[in-house]
């Protein structure tokens, strides 16, 4: 049984998937996981230069700026000093189960061009799929089952153009697809739709509040559901936080109705390495 089951079937369901964006909204921004494995790689402190030394795909600029940012996020640590070297915090390091599982996952469901993909290649693939606002929500909808665009749309709590986008970026993406040719035939989920559930268990896990490597941060429950527009303002601090106070009552999913299980602990090498491509 839920752990949240307190809350109600479909406000337990709408806070985790709340959580599993609030977590996907840290790690989203590009180059975050290169920087996480650079630094565990190495298993010491680093500076920008250095970090920028082991990414000679990304400069060493960007990279500066990618670290001011997990460090205001809370994924890495650094001493005194305006040259101080950077070090994954706690946060940071438990992010290996989760690169485990967007690594897998993508492995299971995406073909790459031949000649090895770095493991943090597949974490990237895989977050570019599934890290836009409001995905979750729609994946949530669809695990319950297939459905027409109406029903989905009233689901989410969208307007039809917002849910018609993103629809179709769930379609190019692999992630959705329609259950027959005609117009008005149901939405379902892809085998790489319905395979996330180890994906969210994991991120779930990584940014529960209850973990003593993050600061406490509440979950809040979903009260009752209105009709969201694209001009809505996005959360503070670009945390997109406010999608599942926004959902419809939908049936429970499968892929958020799971009781907590802790990951479990593995080696720091966040995922199998290659060597990285040069041409991202």
């Amino acid at each position: 049984m839920s752990t949240l089951a307190h809350v109600g079937t479909s406000q337990t369901g709408a806070a985790r998937a709340q959580r599993v964006e609030d977590a996907l909204s840290l790690i989203s921004p590009k180059w975050t996981n290169w920087v996480v494995q650079a630094l565990a790689q190495q298993h010491q402190p680093m500076r920008v230069r250095e970090i920028a030394r082991q990414l000679p795909f990304v400069s060493e600029q960007l990279v500066g700026k990618r670290l001011a940012q997990m460090h205001s996020d809370g994924l890495v640590t650094r001493g005194a000093g305006f040259r101080a070297p950077f070090q994954l915090s706690g946060f940071g390091t438990s992010l290996t189960p989760v690169h485990q599982a967007l690594s897998l996952w993508s492995h299971d469901h995406f073909h790459f061009s031949p000649g090895g993909v770095a493991g943090a290649e597949r974490v990237e693939d895989a977050m570019r799929r599934l890290h836009l606002r409001h995905t979750t929500a729609v994946i949530q909808a669809l695990d319950a089952g297939p459905m027409r665009f109406v029903h989905l749309s009233e689901a989410v709590g969208l307007d039809d153009p917002y849910t018609r986008q993103r629809l179709v970026r769930l379609t190019d993406d692999g992630l959705v697809t329609r259950t027959g040719p005609r117009h008005g035939d149901p939405y379902m989920l892809t085998a790489a739709g319905r395979a996330l559930g180890p994906v969210y268990a994991a991120i779930e896990h990584w940014i529960d509040p209850t973990a003593s490597t993050r600061p406490t941060a509440p979950v809040v429950p979903v009260v009752t559901a209105t009709r969201t527009h694209r001009t809505d303002p996005p959360g503070p601090d670009g945390i997109r936080t406010a999608a599942a106070l926004r959902r419809s009552p939908v049936a429970p999913s499968g892929l958020f109705s799971h009781a907590h299980v802790p990951q479990p602990r593995v080696p720091a090498t966040i995922t199998a390495q290659s060597s990285p491509s040069r041409n991202r």
